[in-house]
């Protein structure tokens, strides 16, 4: 069977899965990282928080919102210098979110890992996760209960890269 394994966090999760609804013929398999816009709005109290990091970001407001989120500051020295980066960052015109249709996500056959981030801030891990199993029917659903959503990427790296290896392989 041809096609690509993707992988996205956050918003690259609902670029991912509006590739995979567009493309199905071209995905074999798909995983999706505390996926936002994908099967739940973002929280209101989410939103308002990042609002000033998002209209004049500067890396003390992402160090904030990071530490707000997370409730530290990154691990990873690397992963803080990258943050910061963020702010000076060229951006590129953001596009906007819709959710996808829920006859579009039952109609989606592509193998799919959802995993969560126990302690997101962004969306209610355990709605998200209860309209993703009802939604995709491909799909195989879980969560790390100590992650947040912007350090799910670098917490507990070995174990989720072991998940990610077994599922995309």
């Amino acid at each position: 069977m041809d096609g690509v394994r993707m992988c996205g966090h956050s918003y690259g999760a609902w670029i991912a899965l509006m590739y995979g609804l567009h493309a199905p013929h071209r995905v074999r398999r798909l995983a999706l990282l505390d996926p936002t816009g994908c099967f739940a709005g973002l929280r209101v109290r989410y939103l308002v928080r990042a609002l000033p990091m998002l209209l004049r970001p500067t890396p003390g407001r992402i160090r904030a919102f990071h530490r707000w989120e997370t409730g530290g500051d990154p691990q990873d020295p690397v992963w803080g210098a990258f943050l910061e980066s963020t702010a000076t960052a060229r951006r590129s015109q953001v596009v906007a979110m819709r959710r996808p249709a829920a006859q579009d996500l039952r109609e989606f056959t592509v193998p799919t890992l959802v995993l969560l981030a126990g302690r997101s801030r962004a969306h209610d891990a355990r709605r998200v996760a209860a309209r993703a199993r009802r939604l995709l029917p491909a799909a195989t659903v879980g969560t790390l209960p100590g992650a947040s959503h912007h350090s799910l990427p670098t917490e507990r790296p070995d174990e989720l890269n072991r998940m990610l290896g077994e599922f995309l392989a």
